[in-house]
């Protein structure tokens, strides 16, 4: 394999919950798809009753009995932030709502934290199934950084090993981001606004350069008031993963930008968040 996997180490963030197994058979297909180790990580005590769940679980789903499981202690969110710290975790998959709300997916407290605070990439399921679905579209929101274009490299494997029908590759473009724009090239601080040509120019050129693949893409220019007009275009095209790629800057990590921080709140469908 030429190409060794940007996730060596996948974790899943098990509470016995009703969705626990649904959660783990989603981090299952994640581990298959990147062959990866899958790791546990469980908040609460280590005791007989514990062992024989886990021991159950992973016998039903046919992963491998010795997998790791990483017990801790204290506030969920914090404590699953520092297994992934302390056990080098490349990504966490995890459970995103803790409740229905009606026409509103709202990330839950726990999720929420780890999409602004995880040092590793993040793997959100809104509806985790004990058979998980393919992933048949997906909508991969564009940064023209470098690790923009790693972040693409790394979603046209999974795209193809699930037979995606169609990977749209957008670029958000709200009218707070033109006027911004605007006011920097007029102080002489950066270049005046690109026309909708140019700005489809570059997101074509951006597509391009992640290289030749049998994925269908198709690359769009989402223009609109704010950043909440891509949450409409994912609902619009029934997408079944959001990807979105987040850098670090000197270990530290980046705040969300603007045009995106909704995700914070309001999740269309399953979220995939790469560091």
């Amino acid at each position: 394999m030429n190409n060794p996997s940007p996730y060596r180490k996948i974790a899943v963030a098990s509470t016995f919950s009703p969705r626990f197994k649904q959660v783990l058979a989603e981090a299952k297909r994640i581990r298959d798809r990147f062959s990866s180790d899958l790791h546990l990580i469980y908040v609460g005590d280590r005791d007989e009753e514990t062992s024989k769940k886990f021991n159950d679980a992973l016998a039903q789903l046919q992963l491998p009995a010795d997998s790791p499981i990483h017990y801790e202690k204290g506030d969920p969110a914090q404590a699953i932030l520092r297994a992934l710290a302390l056990h080098k975790i490349n990504m966490i998959v995890a459970g995103a709502l803790e409740k229905e709300v009606v026409l509103h997916p709202f990330l839950g407290n726990v999720a929420r934290r780890l999409v602004q605070e995880a040092c590793c990439s993040v793997m959100l399921f809104t509806k985790p199934d004990a058979k998980p679905k393919p992933l048949r579209r997906i909508v991969f929101i564009a940064d023209y950084s470098e690790h923009g274009l790693h972040a693409l490299k790394t979603t046209l494997p999974l795209a193809l090993a699930e037979s995606c029908e169609r990977l749209y590759v957008i670029r958000i473009i709200t009218t707070f981001d033109r006027a911004r724009a605007s006011i920097r090239a007029d102080a002489g601080e950066g270049e005046k606004p690109k026309t909708k040509d140019e700005e489809e120019d570059t997101l074509e050129r951006f597509v391009l350069a992640a290289g030749a693949t049998e994925v269908p893409i198709e690359a769009r220019c989402i223009r609109g008031n704010t950043g909440l007009a891509a949450s409409d275009f994912v609902q619009s095209v029934k997408a079944d993963l959001l990807v979105v790629p987040m850098q670090k800057s000197g270990g530290a990590i980046q705040q969300l930008p603007s045009n995106i921080a909704w995700i914070t709140d309001v999740i269309p469908c399953n979220l995939w968040l790469i560091r």
